[in-house]
């Protein structure tokens, strides 16, 4: 019996040294897990240039092809800068100005992608059908770009030198300024557009977004993996698409940005448009970034912005005319 209480003893001392040892074991192994360092984000930092001659979407003489060669690219880059031809001298004065600059000014880029534009979905690379509210946005932000204006506020933010026609969100291709420079830092990343110097501080701390709305949207950053997410919300609803969208986009927009280090010197930069007050569906763009060694230039709009000046003199001026031609 004595030996038989022994045995039982040392059984329940076994156990209970076998149950704390595995409690002992968890409680560090936990402790591990969570004081394991988080992987650091990949860099991102550094200048890049989204000038691209890949058409946002998709030319008729494409259709159904979705990806050139390195061969077909650079045939296509050469066909698209022979047509374009800004440099021209015909049709008279009025058609000298109505072009705005010459070859000097644009910087498009030479290249274009493998892609045949920069819309990938919906597979087709097209816009998708706009709602009947868009197609009435669409018009009258037409109408209200070539109307006599009555004063600043009746011209888009771009050409009262508020915010960049390019730097977005999103950031879109076009005839100039196409860099961007992305600083990152504990908490935050920055984007630096070369246009009209915008800068989108996103906050990576996971606070929630705000409720003020902005031109450029209320933004929030983490990272999936090796991918910088941007979600944007809290759009104005100005009707004067000031985004790069070159449509009159509304309050509903969700924009979704997503920046990847493809390889050292190339930055994959998708976005995704959600607004389906304008569009029938969503839709996504890819745009190839590339490293440049160009610094970021002064960009000088507001200081000594003669152009608004003059619009609204000559708009006046042309108003007087009328007015002198129904008098008569």
């Amino acid at each position: 019996m004595a030996t038989l209480i022994k045995q039982l003893n040392m059984t329940g001392i076994v156990v209970r040294l076998t149950s704390l040892l595995c409690v002992a074991a968890f409680l560090v192994f936990g402790q591990n897990k969570s004081a394991a360092p988080k992987p650091s984000p990949p860099n991102i930092e550094g200048i890049w240039s989204f000038a691209t001659l890949t058409p946002l979407e998709r030319p008729a003489e494409l259709v159904g092809k979705k990806h050139l060669t390195d061969q077909e690219a650079a045939e296509f880059a050469k066909r698209v800068i022979e047509r374009r031809n800004f440099d021209r001298r015909d049709g008279g004065n009025d058609a000298d100005v109505a072009r705005a600059y010459n070859d000097l000014f644009y910087d498009f880029g030479k290249r274009a992608s493998n892609q045949t534009s920069l819309i990938i979905d919906p597979p087709d690379g097209k816009l998708p059908t706009m709602t009947p509210f868009g197609q009435k946005r669409a018009t009258e932000r037409a109408a209200k770009l070539v109307a006599i204006p009555n004063g600043p506020e009746d011209r888009p933010l771009w050409e009262r030198c508020i915010l960049g026609f390019n730097s977005g969100p999103p950031m879109m291709p076009s005839g100039y300024n196409n860099n961007v420079q992305i600083f990152q830092a504990p908490g935050a990343v920055v984007l630096f557009n070369e246009m009209v110097h915008s800068a989108r501080v996103i906050p990576l701390d996971g606070r929630p977004h705000g409720t003020v709305r902005q031109w450029t949207g209320d933004s929030r950053g983490h990272w999936e993996g090796n991918t910088l997410v941007v979600d944007t919300i809290n759009f104005t609803n100005n009707g004067t698409g000031t985004i790069g969208l070159r449509v009159a986009t509304d309050e509903n927009l969700h924009l979704i940005e997503r920046l990847t280090r493809r390889d050292a010197n190339t930055l994959i930069y998708e976005f995704t448009v959600d607004d389906l007050t304008i569009w029938t569906q969503p839709w996504t763009a890819s745009v190839p970034m590339s490293k440049s060694n160009d610094p970021i230039y002064e960009y000088a709009c507001h200081e000594g912005n003669y152009g608004m000046e003059d619009i609204l003199a000559g708009a006046r001026a042309q108003e007087g005319g009328q007015a002198s031609k129904k008098d008569k």
